[in-house]
Parts: C-alpha cells; structure tokens; sequence
C-alpha cells in the first residue's frame, strides 16, 4: 500500500487533485474530517474541538488503511490540524504532532496558493494570500524538519493536475519495482 497525501493552504486544490488522482489510478480516497465535524456541529470550530477533529482524522484515515487498499489517498492528515491549531488558536495538543510523526507516508504532494484563484466556501478563512502562502511555508517546512517525502506543485489548474498525475504514476511504479514478479 502507498499512502499519498494533499496537503497545503486551502483553495489550492487538493480536494479536487485527489478526487482526479483515484478517477485515474483508482484506490481509496479519505476526505477532510473537519468539514464533516463543522457541517455536524453547525457552528465554527474552538480549541477544545482539536482533539475531537483529529481523532476524527485519525479515525478515518486508520480505518481505511485496515482496508489495505493499493493507493491510499488522503485529502488532508494531521499535519493540517496542527498547523491550523496553531494558526486560529496560537496552540495545539502536544499528542497530535507526536502521532502524526508516529505515521508513515509515502508522498506528500504540498499544493501552492498562488496560480488559482481563492474560493470562499463558508469554511475557508483565509482570503489573503499572505496568509496562504505562510500556511505553506509551514507545511513546508515541517515536512522538511521531519524528513517527509514530498513534492510542491503549482501553476494552474491543469499543470497541477499533470504533475500529480506524474508523481502518483511514479510513486505506484516504484511500488510495483521493489514487489517483484508475482507478487
């Protein structure tokens, strides 16, 4: 099993990449707990809900990995929550760093602000791009301090739909190398 995750700054795309990555390689698409909770809640979310909303995360992301599907393909994990913690609210659970290091990744594709346009969906509260752009460098850099596989795409819509073709096509063609014949 390869596990591929969307990650960076909202509105860059990485719902949409991901719903294009398993319409073309297949395998099992986790979604974003945070909307479910917020749609559920009906209301913002506040620092006593992060735990909650990373369980959920986890949770998701645990049982479909139980499923042992070829490609797993996370529209966001708990690298998102922790930085978003610490974006609205100046703090994040201690554990919540701790179990996302804890996981393995295969590839991260961290997704640029800048080539698209920002779309308000009720949700997203980040319409400047200064914001988005640190949100990144955040992303960034903590897949950099904690040695994570990842590539940056960016440019429009349709080159960033062909890079991340590209990558997942690559990442898959190296599992298939190291399984071997027959197996």
């Amino acid at each position: 099993m390869k596990v591929l995750v969307l990650t960076g700054p909202e509105s860059s795309g990485k719902s949409w990449l991901a719903t294009e990555i398993q319409a073309r390689f297949g395998g099992l698409l986790v979604g974003e707990y945070v909307r479910h909770f917020i749609e559920r809640e009906r209301r913002d979310t506040c620092y006593a809900d992060i735990p909650a909303i990373a369980r959920g995360q986890l949770a998701w992301e645990d049982a479909a990995r139980a499923e042992r599907p070829m490609l797993l393909i996370l529209d966001t994990h708990l690298l998102s929550n922790l930085l978003w913690s610490r974006c609205l609210f100046g703090d994040c659970p201690p554990w919540l760093e701790h179990e996302l290091r804890a996981r393995r990744y295969d590839l991260h594709l961290l997704l640029d602000p800048q080539g698209v346009l920002w779309v308000d969906d009720g949700q997203r509260c980040q319409p400047q791009l200064a914001e988005r752009l640190a949100f990144q460098r955040a992303c960034r850099q903590w897949l950099v301090d904690n040695r994570q596989p990842f590539c940056e795409l960016s440019g429009d819509w349709s080159q960033r739909r062909q890079a991340a073709l590209e990558r997942v096509e690559a990442l898959l063609e190296s599992a298939d190398q190291h399984a071997g014949p027959g197996q």
